[in-house]
């Protein structure tokens, strides 16, 4: 469905709290739905909130868990993106970004504690930092 599209890309590169966030990033996006239609797309998509009263995807839910225990810094360099992870978890955290499907990355190369991401330009390495740093949240 192209509506839940948006809804997973929206919840995925914005921090949404509300009902109301996604019905308004919702209709930014060219869709007009009410508050009632998005809480069944909530529970169809099993959508879950974080402690934080953040929504995420529930397939998103262990990478959220690696990145927020094993992700110390994320850092931008035009369409590059440098993720710095605790000692030896770099390559676990790059397999767990490459089964995302991260939209925004082109490709990425783990070391021990380093990833490098490549976007295609700066918007998207933007892009995949705020979502990174997203799921950085404790």
């Amino acid at each position: 469905m192209v509506r839940q599209d948006a809804i997973r890309q929206l919840v995925r590169q914005r921090m949404i709290r509300t009902q109301r966030d996604l019905v308004d990033g919702l209709e930014d996006m060219g869709f007009v739905c009410t508050q009632a239609t998005v809480s069944r797309d909530i529970n169809e998509m099993g959508l879950r909130k974080l402690a934080e009263g953040v929504y995420i995807l529930s397939e998103d839910l262990l990478l959220q868990r690696l990145v927020s225990d094993l992700v110390t810094d994320v850092v931008v360099a035009q369409n590059l993106v440098v993720v710095k992870t605790a000692a030896g978890s770099a390559q676990g955290v790059a397999a767990a970004l490459e089964a995302a499907g991260e939209p925004n990355v082109l490709g990425l190369v783990a070391g021990d504690d380093t990833i490098l991401v490549v976007a295609a330009d700066t918007d998207q390495a933007k892009a995949f930092e705020a979502a990174i740093n997203k799921l950085r949240l404790r």
